[in-house]
């Protein structure tokens, strides 16, 4: 019979209500989901943030390396955002996260490890949908069977601290206008970025430069 003590039982209930809450926004539970909770829970710890939607909501910043399922459960989980500028897109293609806790300034990078994909078919060997399998064995691992945790020093620039932007810059080509001094001096004019260099999308405008 497995016996639990009152404190596992609240973190095992806190768990599966942010999992919950993590799946209804993302619009379904994966493997993902469960990764990016817990991940973002043990980062939490780690920094010493205890409410982060809360009292401690002005005093964290989040850095994600990856476009996928985990980076919504992180947003769920911290209440981080990249509205709130209070989450940082890195396009690394990892599945990691960085936690600083701008207060104190202790900051910890929580990488997933690839060896947990195995692991999680060895908890249950009997699942033939390896996703399904990852899914039930992610809920129940221990964090040092998923994550690797190391700490790490982070600055962030004024441009890139939440609040009111820094400044505006009109383009000198498209006549857009740039915040948070991510303009490009070229050939002693002002430009935006797509102007400067090569966007995600081109114009007539951007073509003669």
């Amino acid at each position: 019979m497995l016996l639990w003590t009152t404190e596992e039982i609240i973190l095992y209930m806190t768990f599966e209500q942010l999992l919950d809450e993590s799946a209804r926004i993302h619009g379904h539970l994966c493997p993902g989901q469960v990764l990016g909770v817990k991940m973002s829970m043990l980062g939490l710890r780690q920094i010493g943030i205890a409410d982060p939607k809360g009292k401690d909501r002005k005093n964290i910043i989040v850095f994600v390396e990856m476009d996928r399922c985990a980076t919504d459960a992180v947003q769920s989980v911290t209440g981080c955002s990249l509205g709130h500028r209070t989450m940082k897109f890195m396009d690394y293609g990892k599945m990691a996260a960085t936690f600083l806790n701008l207060r104190t300034g202790k900051a910890v990078r929580v990488i997933a490890k690839e060896e947990s994909r195995q692991t999680a078919k060895e908890y249950f060997p009997d699942i033939e949908n390896k996703y399904t399998a990852q899914l039930e064995a992610y809920k129940i691992m221990q964090d040092k069977d998923l994550f690797d945790v190391m700490e790490v020093a982070v600055s962030v620039s004024p441009e890139d601290m939440p609040g009111r932007p820094i400044g505006r810059i009109k383009c000198d080509v498209c006549g857009e206008y740039v915040q948070d001094m991510r303009e490009v001096v070229k050939g002693g004019r002002m430009l935006c970025r797509p102007c400067a260099t090569k966007g995600y999308y081109t114009t007539p405008e951007c073509d003669i430069i």
